[in-house]
């Protein structure tokens, strides 16, 4: 929306991008809902740093789109996937930035999870 106030990062809130080379995998009631060597971890201000999975590395089977929206000025508009599987904790579990600011254009086709909302995300290796 023309209306939205878009801030840059910098040093009063700082966001980092990087590659992250482990295996992270993501599981709901048993099942792996990501599995990628292709994640991105978003560090922002002094917030606990986020795995971005790429699309492709999940099975999207196991979502369901949600009507929740967010707005972040440094990122864009957020929308939200529920997963069935996990019951009411996973509503809104999932999100995604489809066309984050330029910014942080990285994350675009990737999503991140809440870990409260899924079995578990573990990280392995390098």
């Amino acid at each position: 929306m023309a209306d939205r106030e878009i801030r840059q990062p910098g040093p009063d809130h700082p966001i980092t991008i990087r590659p992250n080379p482990a295996r992270i995998l993501v599981t709901i009631a048993g099942k792996v809902l990501a599995d990628t060597s292709s994640a991105l971890t978003l560090t922002e201000a002094s917030y606990p740093p986020v795995q971005y999975i790429p699309l492709s590395d999940v099975d999207a089977s196991l979502l369901q789109a949600s009507d929740h929206t967010t707005y972040c000025p440094y990122k864009g508009e957020c929308s939200y996937y529920s997963i069935p599987a996990g019951g009411d904790d996973s509503v809104n579990a999932v999100w995604s930035y489809a066309t984050p600011y330029p910014a942080v254009a990285e994350i675009a086709d990737h999503v991140a999870f809440y870990p409260k909302g899924v079995e578990s995300i573990t990280e392995a290796g390098a």
